[in-house]
């Protein structure tokens, strides 16, 4: 997933419960729908930030070149500016970008 796009809010922001709810018709499954939507992002955020770091790791432990690769320290200013993966979520959610089953179903 490419997080450049990304149009979710950097700072917390007040919801409107019934908005959740109203989704799914209960707002307890949007809760959990979006806290595993979360996590999802939050690996995919994890695996991808650990291979762009990865490239920068060396066998020796040379701390001039730990301190002063400024590549390394825009990638790592990169993901701490993007927004939280639950803020992803929570867009994404409300945008009906999310596939949600219940494989209980519904009674």
């Amino acid at each position: 997933m490419s997080y450049k796009n990304v149009v979710a809010e950097k700072t917390t922001i007040t919801r409107n419960v019934s908005d959740i709810g109203d989704r799914l018709g209960n707002l307890y499954e949007g809760l959990v729908t979006i806290s595993k939507r979360s996590r999802q992002i939050n690996d995919g955020m994890k695996e991808e930030l650990t291979a762009k770091l990865a490239e920068f790791a060396s066998s020796t432990d040379n701390l001039e070149e730990i301190f002063e690769n400024r590549e390394q320290i825009e990638i790592s200013r990169f993901y701490e500016r993007l927004p939280k993966p639950v803020a992803i979520a929570v867009d994404e959610f409300l945008a009906d970008k999310v596939y949600h089953r219940n494989p209980e179903g519904s009674e």
